[in-house]
């Protein structure tokens, strides 16, 4: 399974397990693969299987 569409560089996402680590912005996806840089954790790479990022609308931040 490939990661959700809305992922894409440059979408705005939260953990729903991690919501310490604060808003996060997706770097890149390949495949399953997700890498996103959270404003308190830094930049984690994430498999995409295991974790629904959730999307962050404009304004909803």
């Amino acid at each position: 399974m490939d990661a959700d569409p809305f992922l894409e560089p440059g979408a705005l996402v939260r953990h729903p397990g991690r919501p310490d680590w604060g808003l996060g912005q997706v770097q890149s996806c390949i495949g399953h693969r997700v890498t996103v840089d959270f404003e308190q954790a830094g930049k984690q790479a994430l498999d995409a299987r295991t974790v629904r990022l959730e999307v962050v609308e404009d304004g909803e931040s």
